[in-house]
């Protein structure tokens, strides 16, 4: 489907000018990045390059780096710092929140890129005594179908981050959020290593495009 170009689109159904309006959640991903970049170049709209990254996002979500940017063409300095200095920006911003989790629901938002990912990301969320999200560190990133991860890769960061809780999450590119042995016997080591270090592991949670599976909720450690 042809992309409608910004200077064919009504001046008040503008990014920008939906932003001064309504809000920023009413638009949609591309009219944000839209909004963010500007304009385009001589032959590429904006609308074209926003698509562009756009389907970046979809494939790297928030590790998108600023190269990945500039091979976008139309992306140039500027506006590639533009766009990680935003997503860097929302991230300090996140860490920093104080979200309490109270439910497996409430991870999902912060591990929303991760549905997109063609390759299995392992993610440690690290928690203080209120039960309030810390930070969010990428531990591994695997294969299609796998994503090792050892105990001291996981408490490293939970105890330089002085945590008293963690949660993992982790993607299944098939679709499927069924845990997998495997996922079950590195969620029990880990929770087992997590108890010798006065660091509770709360949850494990598998994330798709279809949904997701707790395997604290199912019982399974």
């Amino acid at each position: 489907m042809a992309v409608k170009r910004m200077r064919d689109t009504e001046a008040i159904d503008r990014p920008r000018e939906r932003i001064a309006a309504e809000g920023p959640a009413v638009l949609e991903d591309r009219d944000l990045v839209a909004a963010i970049i500007g304009k385009g170049i001589p032959g590429r709209d904006v609308n074209i390059i926003a698509t562009d990254i756009t389907d970046l996002l979809k494939l790297k979500g928030t590790e998108m780096t600023y190269g990945d940017l500039t091979e976008i063409k139309g992306i140039g300095g500027t506006k590639a710092s533009q766009m990680v200095a935003a997503f860097e920006l929302a991230r300090r911003y996140i860490e920093k929140s104080g979200i309490k989790i109270s439910r497996p629901e409430d991870i999902l938002l912060m591990s929303a890129d991760l549905i997109h990912k063609q390759q299995e990301y392992f993610i440690l969320f690290t928690l203080n005594g209120a039960g309030e999200v810390i930070r969010r560190h990428t531990i591994t990133k695997g294969t299609l179908t796998h994503s090792p991860v050892h105990p001291r890769e996981v408490f490293g960061p939970a105890l330089a981050d002085h945590a008293a809780s963690v949660i993992f999450v982790h993607n299944h590119p098939s679709g499927n959020t069924e845990p997998s042995d495997a996922d079950i016997t590195i969620t029990r080591t880990l929770a087992e290593a997590g108890e010798i270090l006065g660091i509770r592991v709360l949850d494990h949670v598998i994330v798709a495009k279809t949904g997701h599976t707790s395997l604290k909720e199912r019982g399974l450690f």
